[in-house]
């Protein structure tokens, strides 16, 4: 008899082992976060854009909402200074953005929203992604925009 509790009981600490081992997997598993969204409203209608996860992002996110004028840059995109500067936490040195990008050029502390690609460029970080509205901003001249979070509906 005691071989057979004995034997029980190791399967039984296996068991437990084994679960602990599965609940530690899931809690070092990545998370599926939904990006958060930001709109941009402009008298030309709304520009809406994905802000990645990093320390900038989170920084800008923090800002909101904000009363910005957008003004033309280089042909290339839209900049405005921004009230206070971001974080450069676990950014690269620099890179180079592509069209539609949203980025933060530290050197000037201001925002730029690419409408044409650009060249490589120190200083710069990408803060995230414009998926509508893109054709705004090719609009020649200055623009008073508020940028706003979009709240995620509710089920």
């Amino acid at each position: 008899m005691p071989l057979a509790s004995s034997s029980a009981a190791a399967i039984v600490v296996s068991l437990l082992l084994a679960g602990a081992s599965l609940a530690a997997g899931a809690q070092n598993a990545p998370s599926r976060t939904v990006p958060v969204k930001i709109r941009i409203v402009t008298e030309h209608g709304p520009i809406v854009a994905s802000l990645s996860d990093t320390p900038a992002s989170r920084d800008f996110l923090a800002l909101l909402p904000l009363k910005l004028t957008l003004g033309d840059h280089a042909a290339t995109e839209k900049i405005a200074d921004l009230p206070e500067r971001l974080s450069k936490k676990g950014a690269p040195a620099g890179y180079a953005p592509r069209t539609g990008d949203m980025a933060y050029y530290a050197p000037w502390g201001n925002l730029a929203l690419y409408h044409k690609d650009f060249r490589y460029s120190d200083g710069l970080i990408k803060l995230g992604q414009i998926d509508e509205g893109l054709a705004i901003l090719r609009r020649s001249g200055a623009m008073r925009v508020t940028v706003e979070r979009v709240e995620p509906a509710q089920p």
